[in-house]
């Protein structure tokens, strides 16, 4: 794993566990949203997102966390990570899994979070977390068809699965520091 793509819905806890794995491997973390997001939550000009992810994909290694498949490079990304890992999580999980990112970081930005974007009640994201299986799910999907044979796709379907995965990657790293 050297180029690695983190996906799935909002609230799913896709940036924990591309930090955790960051911190693992040693590989750079990348938040999508940082780039995304300016101070105040003003969104990013598409061409000007989609230049900056590009800049950030070409580099050798990476953890990048977050979708945005149709403006933010995400064909070049789909085509130079080795690995997608998938959170393909129940929309229950996913909406009490930001209710309770909320009540924890409430008027202070996240770590992967643009500055100036502090943690807020935005009922337009609950919406669009609510809907995510229906309406993003299946873009998700036909994205992962341009996967080649030699890239790998992870799929989560519960939490404890990643944290099963993050266990597994520590002890080979543990093994490989040894020998």
């Amino acid at each position: 794993m050297q180029r690695v793509l983190v996906m799935g819905s909002s609230g799913s806890g896709k940036s924990t566990f591309a930090r955790r794995l960051s911190d693992i491997t040693g590989i750079p973390f990348i938040s999508l949203d940082a780039l995304y997001w300016r101070p105040g939550w003003v969104t990013s000009d598409n061409a000007e997102f989609g230049q900056r992810v590009a800049e950030v994909a070409v580099q050798p290694q990476w953890v990048i966390d977050g979708n945005y498949t149709r403006y933010g490079a995400g064909e070049l990304r789909r085509e130079v990570s080795d690995t997608v890992i998938w959170f393909d999580l129940p929309r229950r999980t996913c909406m009490l899994g930001i209710m309770k990112r909320i009540a924890i970081s409430y008027g202070r930005v996240r770590p992967e979070m643009a500055e100036g974007c502090p943690e807020r009640i935005d009922f337009e994201f609950f919406r669009y977390v609510w809907t995510y299986r229906r309406q993003q799910r299946p873009k998700l999907l036909e994205y992962f068809q341009g996967l080649r044979a030699d890239q790998s796709l992870v799929c989560f379907t519960d939490r404890m699965q990643a944290d099963d995965y993050l266990k597994e990657i520590t002890v080979k790293q543990s093994r490989a520091s040894i020998h």
